[in-house]
Order: C-alpha cells, then sequence, then structure tokens
C-alpha cells in the first residue's frame, strides 16, 4: 500500500500533461517516493490517454484509469477515489490551477489530526464573470445546505484513509465530492491558497456545465428548495385570500365596477411563473430519485494501466473491460 495517492481527473488535457507529470511528480516525491498518481481519462479525444500510457512506461507510479465515456468531473475522481490505496490520498485538478506543490504542506497539516484539509481559494486569476459566478455560487449553496460546506472551497484536498473508505461506500450515483466531504463529519481543517490560472488551452467547465454541477450541489445537498417552494405556495395561499376577501366585500358594499386588467395579467403570470419553478424543482429531485432506482453504474473502465494483481477487488460498481 502506497503512502500516498494522488487522484486527477483529466479531459482532453494533452497540452497541459507534459507539465503536469513533471510537477506533480516532483510535488509527490516531497511528500514521499512511496506514492502513486491516478490520472482518470475521463473520456478524452485527444491523446491524453497515450501520454499518461507513455509517462507510466518511464515511471510505474503513474497510472491511468481510462472511462468507457466522458462522465463527469465529479465521477471522474469518484473512479479514482476508488482505486486509490494510499494512506493519505490528494484530488488535484490536472490543469495547474491547484498547484501540486502544496500537497507536501497540505499533508503535513492532515499529519496534525485532520481528515480532511481543503484547498479555499483566496484569489481566482479568472474573468469577473466567471469569478462572480463562482462567488455566487458558493453563498447560494451555503444558504440552500442542510450541512456547512466551506465557502471557496474545491475538490482541491488532501484525505485520510478513513475519509476515502467512507465516501467510497457512499451509495449514491449523484457526487457532489465537496458537500460528501463535509457530510461525513470527520476533523476538517482550510488550507487558504492563490488560485493558478490554466497553465494552457481554456478550461473544460463550460457555463453548461458550471450550470449542470451547480444542480448537482444544490439538489444533491438540500431539500431546503422543497421548503421553499412549500412556504412560497402558503405565501401566495394568504395573499390570494386576502386579494379574494377584499374583492368579496367590494362586491358587496358598492355598485361600482371592479376593473383591474392589467392586475389580473400580472398575477396570472407570477403564478404561472411560481408553478412552473416548483415543478421544476420538483423536477430535479425526481429524476435524481429515477436514476437511482435504475442502479446503473456510475462509470464504466476501459481500460487499467499500472494496476496490474494489485488492481482492486472492492471497486463500487462500474469496473468493467
Amino acid at each position: 500500500m502506497p503512502v500516498f495517492s494522488a487522484v486527477i481527473p483529466v479531459f482532453n488535457e494533452e497540452a497541459n500533461l507534459p507539465e503536469l507529470l513533471t510537477r506533480l511528480t516532483r510535488g509527490l516525491e516531497a511528500v514521499t517516493r512511496d506514492f502513486e498518481a491516478i490520472l482518470v481519462d475521463d473520456g478524452s479525444s485527444d491523446r491524453s490517454a497515450a501520454l499518461v500510457a507513455a509517462a507510466h512506461a518511464k515511471d510505474p507510479r503513474i497510472k491511468l484509469v481510462r472511462l468507457s465515456r466522458n462522465f463527469g468531473h465529479q465521477v471522474a475522481v469518484t473512479a479514482g477515489l476508488s482505486l486509490a490505496r494510499g494512506t493519505h490520498v490528494a484530488v488535484l485538478d490536472g490543469d495547474l490551477q491547484d498547484p501540486p506543490e502544496l500537497l507536501g504542506p497540505m499533508r503535513a497539516k492532515a499529519l496534525t489530526g485532520f481528515d480532511v484539509v481543503y484547498a479555499v481559494r483566496q484569489k481566482r486569476k479568472e474573468g469577473v464573470v466567471k469569478r462572480f459566478c463562482y462567488w455566487t455560487f458558493y453563498r447560494i449553496l451555503a444558504f440552500l445546505s442542510d450541512i456547512p460546506i466551506p465557502l471557496d472551497s474545491g475538490d482541491f484536498c488532501v484525505m485520510s484513509r478513513r475519509a476515502v473508505d467512507t465516501l467510497n461506500a457512499l451509495p449514491e450515483r449523484h457526487r457532489f465530492i465537496r458537500g460528501l466531504r463535509s457530510w461525513i463529519g470527520y476533523p476538517q481543517t482550510d488550507f487558504p491558497y492563490e488560485r493558478d490560472a490554466r497553465f494552457e488551452g481554456e478550461s473544460k467547465f463550460t457555463p453548461t456545465r458550471l450550470v449542470k454541477m451547480a444542480f448537482e450541489g444544490i439538489f444533491t445537498m438540500s431539500e431546503r428548495p422543497l421548503r421553499i417552494a412549500t412556504l412560497s405556495g402558503i405565501v401566495v395561499f394568504v395573499l390570494a385570500l386576502a386579494a379574494s376577501l377584499r374583492i368579496l366585500v367590494w362586491r358587496l358594499t358598492t355598485d361600482e365596477p371592479l376593473v383591474g386588467y392589467a392586475s389580473t395579467t400580472i398575477a396570472i403570470m407570477f403564478l404561472a411563473g411560481l408553478q412552473l419553478l416548483t415543478i421544476g424543482i420538483l423536477g430535479e429531485y425526481v429524476a435524481r430519485i429515477h436514476n437511482e432506482v435504475k442502479g446503473r453504474p456510475v462509470f464504466v473502465v476501459k481500460e487499467l494501466v499500472g494496476f496490474g494483481a494489485e488492481t482492486p477487488k472492492d471497486v463500487p460498481l462500474g469496473l468493467a473491460g
């Protein structure tokens, strides 16, 4: 069993991989020479998998997990965690925004009695719009979540064996790692750092992917949107009742014609919008129930490179090929 494991999801990172592998190896060797670097290729269409396989031929400590298609960032992390066997396990992105040089200090902090050391972004080197979107998302998530989720903390972290085993044992298909990491409740602490810009290329997190990930975080970690929808319905019912009583009193006490085309139209549009929003919220939860009930594997592995006879037999559903 290696002393330290690193899990890195990779999706079309051909331009970043040479620098990533160099810095990652150097950063891990600063921790221990007994490490494994598990790079999870999430259905890349470039030469990412071939570059990792070539790196493994030179250094067996570098391992490759190829998923059969693009399952998404959080599932790729899940696949890597299910195969990691280190006494401590790190998770970091493959675009070098999470500096591998910080793995040593983060593990040192974990050894002081913490099961999770999560990196907190002090400063982002990204566009104003994206920074605002991230800032807004974390605060909405913190407001809606039923458990405390640290602000501005991504997946970059170092976890103990106990924490990783507990995450791997969680049965749900919809994985939001930073939320589940908080949910397990083991001793945790922050590690402030300045997030770097991408080394090369464009971010794979398109606005659509970011919105999807935000929905995963909100609807996976909280039932509060359902309560807000219920509360909104109660408020609207009370207002409608008050308006109905007012109209009834008006009708019984005066012969003046009651007009109000504008207010009627506004009320209809408001109620229709509220109903559609509530149905949408219910739909998000029903979709997740549907996916859980189907019981399909979280991921499917197309190829493993570097695991050999030591391939774990207790990997969650999804290991095939």
